[in-house]
């Protein structure tokens, strides 16, 4: 890693990157999060019962909303022509909550990282917007990028190469 800061000018204050000499490559950026939620939330949820609507269905298109506006909200972010956005959302009865994964793609000079996890934090608070009135005691947890691939720096995974992850599932009892 560089000892200097990528976003910071001579002069200390924060800056966009420019890219303009870094070639164009494909990449990708897998993001996932979850939501945990009482069981009979989650069940309502499942079974359509939520009086705001198709709270997965709302929350999946919030979240491709979000990718696409992640420029307007980070501020140093570079606006991207994305190429795909998938955000899939699952109801888990182990957590009790709903999984959300975000994979992003572009073909660019810059990563599409935060997309993605744009991407699932919006679709995980559009879930927890629709779904307050039954349970406002809703935590959102465990955003993180999974995977990239594309760029200089190539593939990451955040699998450690032992097939587990760097840090402890959810509600497991293992220290960081």
């Amino acid at each position: 890693m560089s000892d200097e800061l990528s976003h910071v000018d001579e002069s200390g204050e924060a800056r966009m990157v420019d890219v303009s000499a870094k070639a164009e490559s494909a990449r990708t950026a897998r993001a996932t999060g979850f939501i945990r939620m009482r069981p009979e939330t989650l069940d309502a949820i499942v079974k359509a019962q939520v009086k705001k609507g198709d709270v997965l269905g709302v929350a999946r298109i919030a979240g491709v909303m979000a990718a696409k506006k992640t420029a307007d909200l980070i501020p140093l972010c570079h606006p991207l022509s994305l190429t795909h956005v998938g955000v899939e959302l699952t109801a888990d009865q182990g957590i009790p909550g709903v999984r959300a994964e975000a994979t992003v793609s572009t073909l660019g000079r810059t990563g599409v990282e935060m997309e993605a996890l744009m991407a699932v934090s919006v679709a995980l608070l559009t879930v927890y917007d629709m779904a307050k009135a039954l349970d406002r005691g809703m935590e959102i947890s465990d955003i993180s990028l999974a995977e990239k691939s594309g760029g200089v720096s190539g593939k990451y995974s955040r699998l450690d190469g032992t097939g587990s992850a760097p840090y402890p599932e959810p509600g497991s009892t293992k220290a960081y």
